[in-house]
């Protein structure tokens, strides 16, 4: 008999002996013929679509060994650029809480996410990651699409707005007074906030009777079509909070990749807001003029000019939230830099340690970072972390 006793990066049980046994859990035990006899940690999954559904990765175990494996991702990841910190207790977001996420549909009636490792569609018919609202969708969707007949597969955009589901269609277009009509009736009887379509040429709004808007740091800001969010509110709030206590109270602040501003509309004092989305930062923008807050934006992409290390020292404190890839090029100019602190958000452990080892041998200590899990029993890890200037 042999024991798990971590989870890898990929979802693999770990067993004493170095094997990888797909959907064992920490506690489990390994019999002579590779069978799994449960332990503590291990669940039964949910949802009728686990294992086959790409969704989801991790329903076999439970909250404690998922927030071990998000630790232990940040942690592995600091190890191999030879750092380590203090990493907090992880912030799990709660089952049916993805306000964001991108659904398929294809010819043949099929609506839901791609299998595990393959591009086969997994029709839906229950959802413990989806918010109510957006599973609420999948049977209604599915009787309007066929009206359109698509010949290749479709892409499904659904944001929960403040006004209700906005969903963006890619690779149809709809044309005549029976799309129009069955776009109307979809929509209202399903209290759509949006529904745009896509064919290649950028999206274009059918149906949007009040301007969508997302809340963001207690203000409206307008919502682009298929924006970047943060996947929950609940994870939201557990980045936002970790980045206010990571930079305290600064007279003025950098937000860097600020996209819709998560963070800008949260922070105190003064704001510069930089970011290379140009739907993303003009609705920033807008909703910052409307809530009559000091933030001056600005559209930069920062991967072609970051930002230099002379205009970083007017700033009290940073902010920034790149792309999976990091921030290399602006980590750079940050590490000559002598700002007091910064609060780096990632969703990627792996490129956040190479920055971290850069913004370490430039100067900085990483104090502190907080794991946060967003999207429920997946192997995605973000996290925020705090440095400062030694």
């Amino acid at each position: 008999m042999t024991t798990i006793i971590r989870v890898a990066a990929r979802g693999e049980g770990v067993a004493e002996d170095g094997r990888h046994v797909p959907f064992a859990a920490p506690g489990d035990t390994l019999g002579p013929d590779g069978a799994i006899t449960p332990g503590l940690h291990h669940q039964s999954p949910p949802c009728r679509h686990f294992p086959t559904c790409g969704g989801c990765q991790l329903q076999h175990l439970d909250d404690e060994s998922w927030s071990a494996f998000l630790t232990d991702r940040i942690a592995g990841a600091l190890a191999a650029q030879g750092l380590s910190t203090e990493i907090r207790a992880a912030q799990l977001s709660p089952p049916r809480t993805r306000r964001r996420a991108t659904l398929h549909y294809d010819p043949a009636g099929r609506l839901g996410f791609a299998a595990e490792k393959s591009h086969q569609l997994i029709d839906l018919h229950e959802c413990h990651v989806l918010a109510p609202e957006l599973f609420a969708l999948v049977r209604p969707l599915k009787r309007l699409l066929p009206v359109f007949k698509p010949k290749c597969r479709l892409d499904l955009h659904l944001i929960l707005a403040d006004q209700g589901v906005d969903v963006l269609i890619t690779g149809v277009t709809p044309s005549g007074l029976a799309h129009a009509d069955a776009i109307a009736d979809f929509a209202q009887a399903h209290r759509i906030a949006r529904i745009a379509f896509d064919d290649g040429l950028g999206p274009e709004t059918h149906w949007e009777p009040d301007a969508v808007t997302i809340t963001l740091g207690g203000k409206p800001v307008p919502l682009p079509p298929a924006a970047f969010l943060q996947a929950t509110r609940e994870g939201e709030a557990a980045l936002v909070a970790a980045v206010r206590e990571a930079i305290g109270s600064p007279r003025i602040t950098a937000d860097l990749f600020a996209g819709l501003g998560t963070f800008a509309l949260s922070l105190p004092g003064r704001v510069y807001a930089a970011e290379g989305g140009r739907d993303a930062i003009l609705s920033l923008k807008a909703g910052a003029d409307r809530a009559q807050r000091l933030v001056f934006t600005e559209h930069r992409d920062l991967y072609r000019r970051p930002l230099t290390t002379a205009e970083l020292d007017r700033f009290d404190a940073v902010v920034l939230d790149p792309p999976r890839a990091g921030a290399r090029e602006q980590i750079d100019a940050l590490a000559a830099a002598r700002v007091p602190v910064i609060a780096y958000v990632s969703c990627n452990p792996s490129s956040f340690a190479r920055d971290a080892k850069i913004m370490c041998e430039g100067g900085y200590r990483l104090d502190w970072i907080v794991p946060v899990g967003q999207f429920r029993w997946s192997t995605h890890t973000e996290l925020a972390a705090r440095f400062s200037r030694q």
